[in-house]
């Protein structure tokens, strides 16, 4: 019998899903009719959230370690990967010609990682959980038609596209410890479906606002 924790996971991210044709930047990318500006404000824009993510995984890993080890190992994974990620994103901004130094940040792509922090001060790690690994999805599938259009269009290298492959890739490590930290938290009576459900929504309406922000820069 499959446990609730599962069903949980797999409803939650279906309820969450966004809307295939509501990515203004994505289907352009794919299409190969987006700008290089935009590829290089995505590089851009990344550089500034990865790193945030990176540490609020890691804040959130350590708030519950002592009374929640299943959800902190699901958020040191995810710092640990976010690292890797970062390393990776080097390689794709040089292969856009993205220019950090100048660069100002939109303020519509930053709401995102200010959520995420805002998660990592004030959610219960359970709920999440939940919330980020029903977000999740939807990135991955960005990230995988990406990496597909960065080759066939724009002519980049693996070694620019790693980025992408990486959140692209299946993680069942992490399917598994996400769904550990369900498990115990909804054996506890710990987990809020209500709450995460929320959480979960919000996510999603702030990674619209990155892509609508990053729209502006097809304009350009």
């Amino acid at each position: 019998m499959t446990h609730p924790a599962r069903d949980l996971l797999r409803t939650t991210t279906a309820a969450l899903a966004p809307d295939p044709e509501a990515n203004p930047v994505v289907p352009r990318i794919a299409a190969g009719t987006a700008p290089r500006a935009t590829l290089a404000a995505l590089a851009l824009e990344q550089t500034w959230v990865i790193p945030a993510d990176r540490r609020a995984f890691e804040h959130l890993a350590v708030r519950s370690e002592a009374t929640d080890p299943e959800a902190a190992a699901f958020f040191t994974t995810l710092a640990q990967g976010e690292a890797l990620a970062g390393e990776r994103l080097v390689a794709f901004a040089r292969a856009c010609g993205a220019e950090e130094a100048s660069y100002e940040p939109l303020p519509g792509a930053q709401a995102y990682p200010a959520y995420v922090a805002w998660l990592a001060l004030n959610a219960a790690p359970a709920n999440a959980v939940l919330a980020l690994t029903a977000n999740f999805s939807a990135w991955g599938g960005y990230c995988a038609a990406i990496a597909t259009a960065l080759r066939e269009h724009y002519g980049l290298s693996d070694e620019a596209c790693a980025f992408f492959d990486f959140f692209a890739e299946p993680s069942p490590d992490l399917d598994r410890l996400a769904e550990g930290a369900v498990r115990a938290a909804v054996d506890t009576g710990r987990l809020d479906e209500r709450r995460a459900r929320m959480y979960g929504r919000l996510l999603q309406h702030y990674e619209a606002s990155f892509w609508s922000a990053l729209s502006g820069t097809m304009s350009h």
